[in-house]
Order: C-alpha cells, then structure tokens, then sequence
C-alpha cells in the first residue's frame, strides 16, 4: 500500500472531478463547483483514505464516498462562514458571496451539507449508524467552535484556555472526526477508533497554532498571503490573547494607536519577541504534535503506515505554508 499526501489527494481529486449534478436548476451547482474547485490541502479526506487503508489493509477507493461527504461539509463550511466573516477572498479568488450574492453562498452551502450526508450514507447498511453518529457529533462540534469564534470578536477577556477549546472544536473536530470514519469504515475496534480520534485532535490543535504563527512570523512568499492579517483584523490569537495578559497593557495600548496597518504588525511583532512568544508557541505546537503520535503508538498497523501518520504530525508543527 502506498502512503502519501499526494497518493490519497490525487484518488480525492479525481473523486470530485467524477461528481455529477443535476441540469435542474444549474446555477444552484455552479458555486459548489467552484468552490470545490478551488483546491485547498484536502487535508481531512486524506486522513480518512490513509486510516482506512492503515487499519484495512483494502483499496481506499473503498471509503472514497466518506472521504467526499468530509470534504463537502468542509467545503460547506467555509460557504456559510465566509458570509458571516464578510470575507472578500478564499484561496486567493472571491468568495462565493462577492461572486455571486449572499442567498446564493447559503442555499448552495446548505445544498453541499445535504450532499456530504447523501455521500456519507453511501455505505455497506451495517455501518450507517455509527457512521451517522460520528458525522453528526463531528458537525456540532465544528458549529459550536463557530459560535465561540464569533462570541469571541467581541470580547477583550478570553483566555488560552477558551481559545484552545475554540481552535479543538473549529478546526481538530473534523479531523478527528475524518480519522474516526476511516476508522468506521474500517470496522476497527472502539480503542482503535478512539486513540485515532484522539490523534487527530492533536494533530489539529498542532495544525492550527502554526497557522497562528505563520501568520505573524512566516515568509509570505512561501506561505502564499500577506503576513500580519490576524494583528490587523484583532483576530484572538494564541499570540494575541497571551500578549495582552502578559504585556502590562501594552498590547492593549499599540492596538488602540492609529497606526498604518505595517506599522501596526511591526510593533506587535517586536512585542510579542520582548515576551519569547514566537519560541513558546513553537513549543507548545510541538507538544501537541507529540501528542498525536503518542495515541498513534497505541493503535496497530504496518510500518509505512505509521511513518505516514507521524511525518503528518510533525509537519503541523513545522510547515512553512
């Protein structure tokens, strides 16, 4: 069995180019189609494919459909959260609200939802229900990381720990909730299932804390946008909310100031280096990181296997883009 992220994105790809949709009213489909599109690292897909091909030892192409259900309701996601965020842009191409309107990225979005459950159902009868629970948990929770997301732009009083719970319920939910239909599919054992799960949280919470970093330290060259967005946008950060606890207020201060948005970045920046943040997050990433293979360590599979999982573990806490 071949293990790599480019292996198991191609079978995702071609997957996707397969999709058939209706003539019936076309441009309902339209977004959906650029959305998809619009490729991204289909990162949550993978896992599910690597996961059953570790613990299965079968053909991934066998949880194709489940791989797809994922990435739809990922996909979906972003539809619904891009009009909430009014963002302009997502992967560098308008947003499917600017291109097209507001009621077009929600019934599109919502169409991807009821798509993803007609994929995921796609599936031998015995397996439905657990499939099922797992999907629906996975999806309140990533709906409940929006909500605190969204509560969250309104206050100056959130903690580490509230944005860790966040970022797990955002972001490492669907994956966790990816390893663990792979799993499913599977037909792995509960403790199976459960140490993947768990590992895909860490990978996830890993994953995310390097986007955080990226954002204020990366090369912009190589990680693709401008550097400093999430200071500009006050977005609460792992940086953000540890600098303004532990800066005395002068965090709260530089933000304040009518700064140009270069010089806004370049303040906090040298802020966040006078308290050794970019080195702890670093830190605390690689923890994570760490954790995820040590729930790996406890599940059986070959070699290959294992070496696939540990280098995706170790590179959400290093990755450079």
């Amino acid at each position: 069995m071949q293990y790599s992220v480019d292996y198991f994105s191609a079978i995702v790809e071609s997957a996707m180019a397969a999709i058939e949709y209706p003539s019936t009213a076309r441009r309902l489909f339209e977004p959906i189609k650029y959305t998809l599109e619009s490729g991204g690292k289909r990162l949550r897909p993978v896992l599910l494919l690597s996961v059953f091909s570790a613990l299965s030892r079968r053909e991934p192409s066998e949880a194709i459909n489940q791989a797809l259900a994922v990435e739809m309701f990922h996909n979906f996601t972003l539809l619904h959260d891009d009009v909430m965020d009014n963002a302009d842009l997502r992967r560098g191409r308008p947003t499917v609200h600017r291109r097209w309107n507001e009621n077009a990225a929600i019934l599109s979005g919502d169409t991807m939802l009821t798509m993803a459950s007609q994929l995921l159902a796609m599936c031998p009868p015995e397996k439905l229900p657990e499939l099922c629970r797992v999907f629906n948990d996975t999806a309140i929770g990533v709906y409940q990381g929006q909500q605190l997301d969204m509560e969250f732009e309104r206050r100056n009083d959130v903690s580490v720990s509230e944005y860790l719970e966040m970022i797990k319920l955002k972001t490492s939910v669907l994956l966790a909730g990816a390893c663990a239909l792979g799993a499913v599919m599977a037909g792995a054992s509960e403790a199976d299932r459960t140490h993947l799960y768990n590992y895909g949280l860490a990978l996830g919470i890993a994953f995310q804390l390097r986007d955080d970093w990226l954002d204020t330290y990366g090369d912009p060259a190589i990680f693709g946008k401008e550097i400093g967005g999430d200071i500009i946008n006050r977005k609460k950060t792992w940086l953000l909310i540890t600098g303004l606890e532990e800066s005395d207020g002068e965090l709260a201060a530089i933000m304040e100031e009518d700064l140009v948005p270069n010089e806004r970045v370049e303040q906090v920046r040298r802020l966040f280096d006078s308290l050794g943040l970019s080195e702890r997050l670093g830190r605390l990433a690689a923890e994570y990181s760490a954790k995820a293979v040590e729930e790996l360590a406890k599940v059986e599979m070959d070699n290959d296997a294992r070496k696939f999982f540990e280098s995706l573990a170790v590179k959400a806490a290093t990755r450079t883009h």
